[in-house]
């Protein structure tokens, strides 16, 4: 016949460890993936700025992490090209929102390209590592909160008679595209001081914009 005291010392068995301690862990490990992933990213724009050709061992190695390491976050350079633009991107969304585009539309037009050609100048070797690596429909889904913003802000400066209206937006668009991006490529190869592009960009899409006495060529 079992006793009282068998009894008491069977009922009493310390519990196991609960799950604090493993969450603890999972989350101390979380957080660790999250910064491992955050230097990567930042040593990839670093890396490729150094070198375009930069190879993932490169950017490794820049981050102060082994290759089996990123290789457990990205699959290739492509994808840590694609994870760095549009977190790069992103960031200049925080900075782009903050221009103000009320009032006259020419006036906030050059805030919005000065404040847009810093990011520009910023990125650019990155942006150009990814029109080799990546779909140009990827790189056009990524740039449509900004593309959207100045849309916006040339189609009330057609409606306000600040800027021409015989040309279509897109084109106003595509124009804007492509003098930045020539801008970028003149300072890349030593032609224009960085400092300098915001007025040379304004010197040509101001006066184009905003040609008056309009006429239909066609």
């Amino acid at each position: 016949m079992p006793t009282k005291k068998g009894t008491q010392a069977s009922g009493t068995r310390r519990a196991p460890a609960s799950g604090p301690t493993s969450g603890g862990r999972a989350a101390n490990q979380r957080a660790d993936a999250q910064r491992n992933r955050a230097k990567m990213l930042a040593a990839t724009v670093t890396a490729i700025r150094k070198n375009p050709d930069a190879s993932v061992a490169d950017i490794a190695a820049e981050a102060g992490v082994g290759r089996m390491t990123l290789y457990g976050h990205f699959q290739n350079r492509a994808e840590l090209i694609d994870a760095a633009l549009a977190e790069s991107i992103e960031r200049g969304e925080e900075v782009l929102r903050e221009v103000p585009l009320d009032g006259e539309a020419t006036e906030a037009f050059r805030g919005l390209v000065a404040s847009s050609w810093v990011l520009v100048d910023q990125s650019r070797a990155l942006l150009a590592a990814a029109q080799k690596e990546l779909p140009a429909a990827r790189i056009r889904e990524m740039h449509e909160k900004a593309e959207a913003r100045m849309r916006g802000l040339l189609l009330r400066g057609q409606r306000e008679g600040a800027f021409r209206s015989d040309l279509p937006v897109t084109w106003l668009l595509t124009t804007t595209h492509v003098v930045m991006n020539g801008a970028a490529e003149e300072v890349r190869v030593g032609r224009l001081d960085p400092d300098d592009a915001p007025w040379f960009i304004e010197a040509i899409l101001i006066p184009a914009f905003t040609v008056t006495g309009e006429t239909d060529p066609r």
